[in-house]
């Protein structure tokens, strides 16, 4: 018996120890946040599902569209990553200054593909960029791992850190930008869309033409009317649900965690911070109240300020909001050793080929890495491409 007893208790305490190894293991690429209640795993896990959903045209695909799923431009490595699809945007500066959306006129996302049902309609092969439009732009799928954190940042610590006339005198003169109504935007390559929730359900009439309760009706290409019986499926073509659970699954995806650190590393991320690549990257935001505990006063070492900052006339291309053609939102590092693409339009093959085409403000970080001798850049290469 005792023998029993014993065996009994020894199995119960590796069981225990490996429970709590578990719970300490940084989560790999497409888990989800440690810490999460029963509950909110089960809606993380039934969002995935709906995440991965193909939609038909008889479901409700189309009669534009980029993607047939969500899952479809974030699945490399993981539902959640990159995506190898390159969209098309186009708006209008006019000439008093303000950007046009070209809402009216199927802006800013112009769909690259069409259902049999359009292309027998119309005869195109994807939806036309108006006239109007005075700026394109290429936009690859990025990584959605870690979003839930930046959404709970609060706006107050994104405003701290914007330096619009530089006052300073760094150089660096990072701005918010605003959504139509006023809210401070943070996502997209613009920084445009206030919240994830808005980011995430507008990605389904957006990419795939299915659409929402809060857009339930899909009636034009490029400003004209559909042609009649294109568009099948009853309106809206995904329920509320279904959304809220998207949502679920996005907010409380894992923020990709950073390869093991080396000597070379750490080595490159004092290199990082000295040669000022840290006043727009910088290492890490801290979340304020959020209803799930798990997102709830956490740091991310996101190596964002989620702010605009012009980038110089090489990049330039729309503007959006109160974004120039040339500013951008500073891109998020966390992940960067999981991407093959670099910059918002995949244009550089490397991020030393990235760190080249910086201009604008950060023009001077640049210049700074080219001075480098040879192993200091390899050691600054070494920590970016662990992030």
């Amino acid at each position: 018996m005792r023998a029993r007893t014993g065996v009994l208790l020894s199995v119960a305490i590796v069981f225990g120890i490996g429970l709590l190894f578990n719970c300490r293991r940084p989560p790999d690429p497409g888990e989800p946040l440690r810490g999460l209640t029963r509950a909110e795993r089960d809606r993380f896990a039934r969002g995935r599902a709906v995440f991965g959903r193909e939609f038909t045209e008889e479901t409700g695909l189309g009669p534009l569209f980029n993607a047939v799923s969500c899952g479809e431009c974030h699945e490399e490595p993981v539902p959640g990553g990159v995506g190898d699809e390159v969209e098309v945007h186009a708006t209008a500066l006019l000439q008093d200054g303000t950007c046009d959306a070209l809402s009216r006129l199927g802006g800013p996302v112009y769909q690259q593909q069409v259902t049999p049902a359009l292309r027998l309609a119309l005869g195109i092969e994807e939806e036309p960029v108006p006239a109007e439009a005075t700026g394109r732009a290429r936009r690859t799928s990025p990584a959605i791992m870690g979003l839930g954190l930046l959404d709970a940042v609060p706006d107050a610590a994104i405003l701290r850190r914007a330096d619009p006339d530089d006052k300073d005198g760094d150089g660096v003169s990072g701005r918010p930008n605003r959504f139509f109504d006023g809210r401070l935007g943070r996502f997209g390559r613009k920084a445009f869309v206030p919240t994830l929730r808005e980011f995430n359900d507008g990605a389904f009439p957006i990419e795939q033409g299915v659409t929402i309760p809060a857009q339930p009706v899909e009636d034009t290409v490029a400003g004209s009317p559909l042609p009649p019986g294109v568009d099948p499926a009853a309106d809206p073509e995904i329920g509320s649900e279904d959304l809220v659970l998207t949502d679920a699954f996005v907010r409380l995806l894992a923020p990709p965690q950073p390869a093991r650190s080396t000597f070379s590393t750490r080595r490159g991320g004092r290199i990082f911070d000295s040669i000022g690549c840290d006043s727009c990257h910088v290492p890490q935001l801290r979340t304020g109240h959020s209803p799930t505990k798990a997102l709830r006063n956490k740091t991310v070492r996101a190596y964002t300020d989620l702010l605009l900052h012009d980038m110089g006339p090489e990049l330039a291309d729309i503007c959006l909001g109160l974004a120039a053609p040339s500013e951008f939102r500073t891109e998020p590092l966390m992940g960067l050793r999981l991407r093959s693409l670099f910059l918002h339009d995949g244009r550089a093959g490397s991020i030393d080929e990235a760190i080249r085409q910086h201009g604008g403000e950060g023009k001077r970080a640049r210049d700074r890495f080219v001075a480098l001798s040879d192993a200091e850049r390899r050691a600054l290469l070494a920590f970016l491409g662990s992030l």
